[in-house]
């Protein structure tokens, strides 16, 4: 009887660690477990590392919530586990990328913030608007960006809150040249949010996350719930086409952030309240791994030294990572 009982709880602990491999897949080591390593935000979101091994992420203060205005930048050290104010106020700073130079690109959103791109010098200190007005308008409320290896910003700019008025005539995604030009690439998805683009540059992840108009007290626009990851064509002369849409995701949880590993896989926040959580997926769209989160999450980040950063809530959280992250230099 006691052999009995015993082989049934061998049995119970294989298959609980083969239901944990599989839900963290080939992503995360064995035994691999998430850090908080800051827990003192507002709403987190945005992290990047920087050049000398630093961790910036924005903090959103949203006004209908709280009593401050135009949010914050935050720097974590990796090296002391501090955390320090880096910008206050950040223009409501939200997605945060360093580009070949090693400057700091910013998606200032709206609420009081700058609705635009910011460029800056990490050496100096100096800052300046890399993208403030499209056809002389204010952008909805620039959210998260990406970089290729020519130097090229694409950037996504719906509108989830904000007093401003809403001047431009799409919620686009967008695409800002070194010479200071910007195109719109993207115009027909109702909110873009997260971006990255791939490893080879031949395609252009945007992630749509709308919760339908229900949620949506700035645009009014009677419409469904949409959550998906698209992938699009990504041409040498930085214009995208449609190539399919690679991933499709419930309604009562969606893409925020989006990143990619070395190999090109697909790690996204996924904002579902009753299971938060980061999910990995294929270049062809299959989830391969897992990782509950145990607040909300909005936004990752790799770094180089093999960790994978994630805003959420309140917190800033990293895990350990079998991949490298995808990095143009």
């Amino acid at each position: 009887m006691q052999l009995k009982s015993l082989l049934f709880l061998l049995i119970c602990l294989i298959a609980s660690y083969s239901a944990n491999a599989q839900e963290k897949g080939n992503v995360f080591p064995p035994g691999a477990s998430l850090e908080k390593v800051f827990g003192d935000g507002f709403f987190t979101e945005g992290p990047a590392e920087s050049p000398d091994g630093s961790i910036y992420f924005s903090d959103l203060t949203f006004t209908s919530e709280s009593r401050m205005q135009a949010g914050y930048i935050w720097k974590f050290d990796p090296r002391t586990g501090k955390t320090h104010l880096f910008r206050s106020p950040s223009g409501m700073a939200n997605g945060i990328r360093f580009n070949n130079e090693g400057n700091m690109i910013v998606a200032q959103s709206a609420d009081f913030g700058l609705r635009c791109i910011t460029e800056t010098d990490m050496k100096t200190g100096k800052s300046r608007i890399i993208a403030g007005l499209f056809n002389n308008k204010p952008y909805n409320s620039p959210n998260d960006l990406s970089i290729d290896k020519k130097g090229r910003i694409y950037f996504t700019d719906p509108r989830y809150t904000g007093h401003e008025k809403v001047e431009q005539p799409v919620m686009g995604v967008y695409r800002l040249d070194t010479d200071g030009k910007v195109s719109l690439i993207i115009s027909d998805l109702p909110m873009p949010n997260g971006i990255a683009v791939s490893p080879d540059e031949k395609t252009l992840y945007v992630g749509c996350y709308d919760e339908g108009s229900e949620a949506d007290s700035v645009n009014k626009v009677s419409r469904s719930p949409l959550m998906e990851i698209l992938a699009y064509n990504l041409k040498e002369d930085g214009s995208a086409q449609l190539k399919k849409v690679l991933i499709k995701l419930p309604a009562e949880g969606g893409p925020d952030g989006i990143r990619l590993d070395e190999k090109g896989n697909i790690f996204a926040a996924i904002r579902n309240e009753a299971s938060p959580s980061v999910k990995v997926f294929s270049s062809e769209g299959l989830e391969i791994a897992s990782l509950p989160v145990p607040e909300v999450p909005s936004n990752l980040t790799f770094s180089r030294n093999g960790y994978l950063y994630i805003t959420a809530g309140k917190s800033l959280y990293r895990i350990k990572t079998l991949n490298r992250g995808y990095f143009t230099k």
